[in-house]
């Protein structure tokens, strides 16, 4: 695990959200453990990316160690024409590019989860998608964010999904906050 300066940024610096990003968005799918380098190689060669990670604490070798993991692992989802496509997998840390069908599906669960991001949300991989009840949040800093509703003492836990990964990211919320979507 990367010290936490060394990490790179989840979206390019010049970019203020996902949504000024120009053209379709691709999956990568990842060699193990090389997320971190091809948003590297991604952000050095111009190419428009977004790599949500989550704070981790781990203990090794009797010591406690800050750090950040890939939200979704193995996966980095970037933008770009076919030309931005050939950049990135020529650099030998891909073992499949996975094409979006629904392009504006895709940039909305993006957009949620990098909304939960920005508004300070703790995030927990959630490693597959949930089913239950689909909910939009209609106060507050989230507001306006879609997941699916998975009970949880008196708060409710609200899943992110990337419907085509099948993986999300559940944060905590209070029931007061969500209406139902169906």
């Amino acid at each position: 695990m990367l010290a936490l300066a060394e990490n790179p940024p989840i979206l390019p610096p010049h970019v203020g959200s996902l949504a000024e990003l120009d053209g379709p968005w691709w999956i990568a799918h990842t060699k193990s453990r090389m997320e971190k380098a091809l948003t590297w190689s991604l952000l050095k060669q111009g190419i428009g990316y977004f790599m949500p990670m989550v704070d981790r604490i781990t203990f090794s070798g009797g010591r406690r160690r800050h750090g950040r993991i890939p939200m979704f692992p193995s996966y980095v989802f970037f933008c770009g024409a076919s030309d931005a496509r050939y950049a990135a997998v020529s650099g030998d840390r891909i073992c499949q590019v996975l094409e979006v069908k629904n392009q504006k599906k895709f940039l909305d669960e993006l957009l949620w989860i990098e909304s939960a991001v920005r508004g300070g949300a703790q995030l927990d991989p959630y490693p597959f998608a949930a089913v239950g009840k689909r909910c939009r949040v209609r106060s507050g800093p989230l507001v306006g964010v879609h997941g699916i509703v998975m009970e949880r003492s008196s708060l409710s836990r609200l899943v992110l999904q990337v419907s085509l990964l099948g993986q999300g990211v559940a944060l905590q919320i209070h029931p007061d906050l969500l209406e139902p979507l169906d």
